[in-house]
């Protein structure tokens, strides 16, 4: 047995973490089955001297330990180290560190500095400093924030990896600073630095593209401290006594682009300026920085039948390009961007809408580097203009987003599935840059809770999301108000709109998502105030029938069930969803005060969500069971969200399995309906219907996109036409996570692999078959560690691998087998004959109705048991409708001699 992944507060060895009660994690490997943690013993120390000492405890707890020692000091290094023991007498030790930084905004000792430059000046003001060090360096550490985004560069060198900080925050309550490690860069005479750009503080943004949304002058904070190896130590901090010059960004927009002159002159340098800011709403930096993730080299270089010049990097994806080049003295280089060509092949830059996304570069007549500093574009293809000799090689795609790391994979035997599981995730790479925005490309790029929402649970599977999403939900909470509560993009630029359901319910949601998949109580306790505030809000607007039925709501956005040119909410009932979600968070709430002990709040909020559930009964559902709408939304949030009463359920999926057979077995779902879809009919023994929802290859459906040559998620399920058209609505995003939501069916259904306890502490393992998926390989990285299910249905034999991680157990429920399995960790294998065969067979109830007339055993088969079907006047109408249509409203009976038609045929094949 040995200890890997010490982590605190979800960071390896952090430098510059200011939570003042630190928690630890750590994971236990061990090749042995059943092993469990018995007891740990966390040690904390500074320059050798114990402030924290657990002794050995007593306890499997290895996720969330909370630090309880001396007051942490600022500025200083920790070392860590934890010992576990297990019930196979084993023994391991791990050590790390962590080092905290100011631990409040108000301990900066430096002053805010701006510049007195004229509001048309565009060019990003550099902020300098020059200073003499003459003794030994022992270490040497930069806190910096700025009111815009900044860079910092030491003796002409960029400090750290990191773009866009401090981030995108509500700058009006909460702004973050960074600490950087600049140990080895000090020389005898240095020159520090600070470039600001205008970012989202100031910058062009929105849908009207306006400046100034919180301020109209940048300004920078920033201070080193450094400490020598005598033991004396200095700070420069920024004041009065630096200067301030523009420099060769002569101007930076994320919108719009940036433009980088390097022939520009180096102009005279100016006196600074104070600025005030209020340093109480300084913290330190909460999530993983935006950083390079990955470089993709240019693919192919086409020359379009407008002669335009264009690369393909045969991959959407969020970031810039580095471009390698020795110009003429003042030659501009022009890179454009764009997600698509059309269909002629032309560059087709119209899904940007307003932001140009527009790269200029004028060369210096030596081999140069250049690549953008303070923007981001969404893009796959470029157009390069003013160069005449482009070679692949010179041009490489920078992919930009927060660094969180990857911790699922999925693989099918079905290569559309893998595409769309790619798809999913470079949107997800491409949308969580800082924030969860709805799109990277246009000029939008908000982050939009609704989005956020229905894609958490994805979100969590791919990647570690833990401190991305809690950053953003304290934002959510800084921006929410009892007035308007929760907004609709966060941070709110947007200005003052009453909360919306499935958009607002991201305060409940969000929060739950990440205790069920971290174990992270903190999170409630952090977000609590919060969710309440939202339930409540709603609750105040509530009419005498305890039902929500009032505001603006933006309904299931999207579906297809409903004509665009009237709105783009969709058929289902606005406030039928509203109440839904009202129902479901007030539940979430419930469960949350129960995790947190809060007895009156669960008295309260279970009566609640009780009276919710009667009353949305009574107000949408018939006494005999009929919905109100009985959209496939409406049906499937009533039984996913279990309210429908029990003695309605039924014929509610009738209902739904009806519409789904009137589309030709096709979804009409928006970004409500969409989320909960598989999930509904897999809950409800109707898994093969989903899985045939899954397969589907034309529109609409998800593969239908891959088909189309997709590689992120579309904003609308025809985005792009099947004659290769353009959606023309002005909203038409090729990057836009949301419908790839369907991803946590993939992996809670098909591989199987969910939390029965919070943070997987114990697993449930339920691989689920759908024909034309013959073996799926999935593995989740939990904060216990490594989960892997695989499985394959091939040659009569099914085989399932699983793995589950020390300091867990599972429950196996396998394929064709009557009784579950519980197991301790470890690696376990199962080999079984079965007759089930997951082949794509030929004939489905997707078929046509003539497709099956022209077999003659499926004649001879109608002829002997309905007869009198054949001789329908109407039967050759029939003939080019699918039998799902056929069967629609069909009898029982009719549906069962279909099945065994087909059955049949697929026998006979």
């Amino acid at each position: 047995m040995k200890i890997v992944d010490l982590r605190t507060e979800y960071r390896k060895n952090p430098v510059g973490l200011d939570v003042r009660k630190p928690r630890f994690s750590w994971k236990l490997v061990s090749e042995e089955q059943n092993v469990q943690q018995t007891a740990y013993r966390i040690q904390v120390t500074t320059d050798g001297n114990s402030i924290w000492d657990t002794g050995k405890l007593e306890s499997d707890t290895s996720i969330h330990v909370e630090y309880a020692g001396l007051d942490l000091a600022a500025s200083t290094r920790y070392r860590v180290q934890v010992e576990v023991w297990d019930n196979k007498e084993k023994h391991a030790t791990v050590q790390g560190s962590f080092e905290t930084g100011l631990l409040n905004g108000t301990n900066f000792k430096a002053e805010w500095i701006t510049h007195r430059f004229p509001a048309e000046e565009t060019a990003c003001p550099v902020f300098l400093k020059e200073f003499a060090v003459s003794k030994t360096v022992r270490t040497a550490r930069i806190y910096a924030t700025a009111l815009g985004v900044y860079e910092i560069r030491l003796n002409g060198v960029k400090v750290g990896d990191t773009y866009f900080a401090p981030g995108w925050t509500n700058y009006r309550k909460r702004l973050q600073y960074q600490t950087y490690d600049t140990d080895g860069m000090l020389h005898e005479q240095n020159r520090l630095e600070i470039i600001v750009a205008n970012g989202w503080y100031k910058g062009i943004f929105g849908f009207t593209c306006t400046p100034n949304h919180y301020g109209d002058r940048v300004a920078a904070l920033a201070e080193l401290h450094i400490t020598y190896t005598d033991g004396t130590a200095e700070i420069i901090s920024t004041d009065t006594s630096w200067k301030v010059a523009t420099g060769s960004i002569r101007s930076s927009e994320i919108y719009m682009g940036e433009t980088i002159d390097s022939c520009y002159p180096q102009p005279e340098l100016e006196p600074v300026e104070r600025f005030s800011f209020d340093n109480n709403r300084i913290i330190a930096q909460e999530s993983e920085p935006v950083r390079i993730t990955e470089r993709l080299a240019a693919k192919a270089l086409i020359t379009t039948p407008a002669g335009e010049q264009v690369l393909d990097f045969e991959q959407i994806l969020t970031g810039f390009v580095e471009m390698k080049v020795k110009g003429k003295v003042g030659q501009k280089i022009t890179i454009r961007h764009a997600e698509v060509l059309d269909k002629e092949g032309n560059f087709y830059p119209d899904t940007l809408r307003q932001a140009i996304s527009i790269d200029h570069f004028i060369c210096n007549g030596e081999e140069q580097v250049f690549m953008p500093h303070f923007t981001f574009h969404g893009f796959r293809y470029i157009c390069v203009e003013g160069l005449e000799d482009i070679r692949l090689e010179n041009f490489t795609a920078c992919v930009l987003h927060t660094n969180m790391a990857m911790t699922g994979s999925f693989t099918t035997s079905n290569a559309l599935v893998n595409q769309l599981q790619s798809n999913i995730q470079w949107s997800q790479r491409g949308n969580f840059l800082d924030i969860p925005t709805d799109c990277p490309q246009r000029d939008e790029r908000l982050g939009w809770t609704g989005d956020a929402q229905v894609f958490a649970r994805t979100a969590a599977y791919n990647m570690d999301v833990a401190l991305f999403f809690s950053k953003w939900l304290h934002d959510l909470a800084s921006e929410q108000t009892p007035e308007y509560g929760v907004p609709h993009v966060v941070p709110n630029i947007l200005g003052d709109q009453d909360g919306a359901a499935a958009w607002s319910d991201a305060a409940v949601i969000i929060p739950w998502v990440l205790y069920e998949t971290y174990g992270d109580v903190r999170v409630l306790k952090e977000q609590y105030e919060s969710m309440k505030g939202w339930v409540d809000y709603i609750t105040l607007r509530c009419g005498r029938n305890g039902l929500w039925q009032s505001g603006y709501q933006y309904g299931d956005w999207l579906a297809l069930d409903k004509e665009e040119s009237a709105d783009r909410t969709g058929a289902t009932d606005q406030y039928l969803i509203a109440n839904a979600y009202y129902a479901y968070s007030t539940r979430l709430l419930c469960q949350a005060a129960k995790v947190l002990g809060k007895k009156e709040d669960v008295q309260n909020y279970d009566q609640l969500y009780n009276h919710i559930k009667e009353n949305f009964n009574r107000e949408y559902i018939t006494a005999t069971g009929r919905m109100v709408s009985e959209t496939q939304t409406a049906c499937v949030l009533a039984l996913y969200f279990d309210l429908a009463d029990e003695q309605y359920r039924e014929r509610i999926l009738e209902a739904l399995k009806t519409n789904i057979a009137n589309h030709r077995n096709h979804l009409s779902t928006g970004f409500v309906g969409t989320p909960y879809l598989c999930h509904a009919l897999t809950e409800n023994q109707l898994h093969d219907l989903a899985g045939i929802l899954l397969l589907k290859e034309d529109y609409p459906s998800w593969l239908y996109a891959v088909k189309k040559g997709a590689t992120t998620i579309w904003e609308r399920w025809n985005s792009i036409l099947p004659n290769g058209d353009f959606d023309v609505s002005g909203m038409n995003s090729l990057n836009h996570y949301a419908y790839g939501s369907i991803g946590e069916w993939l992996y809670r259904r098909l591989a199987g692999i969910n939390p029965l306890e919070p943070g997987y502490k114990k697993i449930l393992i339920k691989p689920q078959f759908i024909a034309g998926i013959t073996f799926v390989e999935a593995e989740l990285d939990s904060v216990y560690g490594r989960i892997v299910s695989k499985w394959s249905c091939q040659n009569n034999m099914i085989r399932i691998e699983v793995e589950i991680p020390a300091n867990t157990t599972a429950i196996l429920e396998l394929p064709e087998r009557e009784l579950p399995v519980e197991v301790g960790s470890g690696s376990y294998s199962y080999e079984y004959e079965t007759e089930t065969s997951l082949e794509q067979e030929r004939f489905s109830t997707d078929s046509t109705l003539g497709e099956i007339m022209d077999e003659p055993v499926a004649v001879e088969m109608l002829n002997q048991y309905a007869p009198e079907m054949l001789n329908h006047p109407m039967i050759q109408f029939a003939r080019q409708l699918s039998v799902s249509e056929v069967l629609g409203k069909a009898p029982e009976e009719m549906k069962d001699l279909f099945n065994m038609v087909i059955h049949t045929l697929n026998r006979s094949c």
